[in-house]
């Protein structure tokens, strides 16, 4: 079986979670896939040390950062409080620059697009980071176009994704690029994502406010709309999965997640017809088809809506593509 090279650099008070939301999405990959080629992935630190994490835990590195050598699929570069320290380091921005020419794509968690930076890997590309330093990276690297808002932003080969846990929004992007969005769908939904938030998407989705754990009823019927987003998604149907009336499921659905079951329906095809149209070239009909709006047209409506412009204008403004 082929391997994909995955390396995620970590240094001193690194963020833990920068790091596991990455390793941790690929191992499952591993694990509930079939596709031929699976992820090796190795966390690197300068000189192999053991790396202290910020939250005061320590992690074992398993490469030296300065052995280290290509060619690899994927470069990663965890945020954490020790970023500054990091992006001032001569040893580990110099290693990640050599590291990304031999790298097919290049990515950063959170504050970890200091380091990327400080390579010169962002000049002249729109990146993200934790909205609490945005700032802080704009004024330091004015070459860079930096936009707090998104959760990830892909900018060619190179992405960079805001606070600590939009690494597993990038990471299940990545994971759907690889091996398509059936394996994407089944990692989220093992992780309890559910489905990961478009990159162009603020900080919260509707996908990770779960129902209360004690409803296993609420919890069922919101698997099952994730699960089916181009099924029959009536009231009707949805009351015969949780084997409840209409009346009783609306009056649960209004009670745990302050909307209907036709407008939670209604949201989640739109915010999973978002994540197509900013990730994917598939055509507008396509696109609806996957996430049960029936007709392009159908989809305008209800993505224009929600998000208050057409589809083809959010994938021109997200892609710099023309629509």
């Amino acid at each position: 079986m082929r391997s994909r090279q995955v390396v995620v650099v970590g240094y001193d008070d690194a963020e833990l979670l920068d790091i596991a939301c990455v390793t941790t999405a690929l191992a499952m990959a591993n694990a509930i896939g079939s596709a031929r080629t699976e992820y090796r992935t190795r966390v690197a630190s300068p000189g192999g040390r053991p790396i202290a994490c910020g939250t005061g835990l320590t992690l074992q590195s398993q490469q030296s950062l300065q052995r280290l050598t290509g060619p690899l699929d994927t470069l990663v570069v965890s945020g954490g409080r020790g970023h500054v320290r990091a992006a001032a380091d001569p040893l580990i921005v110099g290693h990640v620059r050599r590291l990304a020419r031999e790298s097919r794509r290049v990515a950063s968690v959170c504050t970890g697009a200091s380091v990327l930076a400080a390579a010169g890997l962002l000049d002249g590309r729109r990146a993200t980071t934790h909205w609490r330093f945005a700032n802080d990276l704009a004024a330091r690297h004015p070459e860079v176009t930096v936009d707090p808002a998104p959760i990830y932003i892909r900018d060619g080969a190179v992405s960079t994704s805001a606070g600590i846990t939009s690494a597993l929004d990038l990471t299940l992007a990545f994971i759907e690029e690889d091996h398509g969005a059936e394996l994407a769908r089944s990692v989220a939904r093992d992780l309890v994502t559910y489905l990961q938030r478009p990159g162009n998407q603020a900080q919260m989705s509707m996908f990770t406010a779960a129902p209360p754990p004690d409803h296993g009823l609420v919890r069922r019927v919101v698997d099952h709309i994730g699960a089916h987003l181009d099924g029959d998604l009536t009231t009707d149907a949805l009351a015969d999965v949780g084997g409840v009336s209409v009346r009783h499921l609306t009056r649960l659905f209004l009670t745990h997640l302050g909307r209907t079951p036709g407008r939670f329906v209604r949201d989640a095809r739109a915010e999973a017809a978002a994540h197509l149209v900013a990730t994917t070239s598939l055509p507008m009909p396509s696109v609806a088809a996957r996430c049960g709006f029936g007709t392009a047209e159908t989809l305008r409506q209800a993505f224009t809506s929600r998000y208050g412009v057409p589809p083809s204008h959010y994938r021109a403004a997200r892609t710099g593509k023309p629509r």
